[in-house]
């Protein structure tokens, strides 16, 4: 499990810095989409929105591949995952297959930290923890 996990995580580190890259270089020319798709793309192309979510895939897939804040990098492709997901099952369902690929890639990776997101679905905040204050030359730490 622990290799299947670490080689899913190398795949979606790969997958999000390449797209992440190509977003703001162009290295892998795109096709022009049609209809609607092609409108709310251009649309989040004119807005800007789209340097946004390329950064967040690229200081992402990066952050898999070095297998640093692995956590962190999950919390912040989990929405740009579902809106891809939801963008190619209601407006251009010919990549849907890649969309599917990178989601199962997602959850191989996260399905081992599950301990780790479990605290995001209580139903309460956790009680905050009670410590001794931190002495600092005497006087007492406000923390």
């Amino acid at each position: 499990m622990k290799t299947a996990s670490t080689l899913a995580r190398v795949l979606l580190g790969l997958l999000f810095t390449v797209f992440g890259l190509n977003g703001f270089l162009h290295f892998i020319p795109m096709g022009t989409v049609s209809g609607l798709a092609g409108q709310y793309l251009g649309a989040l192309a004119m807005s800007h929105y789209l340097s946004v979510v390329f950064a967040l895939q690229l200081i992402s897939g990066v952050l898999l591949l070095v297998n640093r804040f692995v956590p962190l990098a999950l919390t912040l492709l989990a929405p740009v995952i579902v809106n891809i997901l939801l963008f190619h099952i209601f407006l251009a369902p010919t990549g849907l297959l890649m969309a599917g690929v990178a989601t199962l890639l997602w959850i191989a990776v996260a399905y081992p930290l599950r301990p780790t997101f479990a605290v995001l679905l209580q139903p309460r905040p956790l009680a905050t923890l009670k410590t001794a204050p931190l002495k600092t030359g005497g006087a007492v730490s406000p923390l």
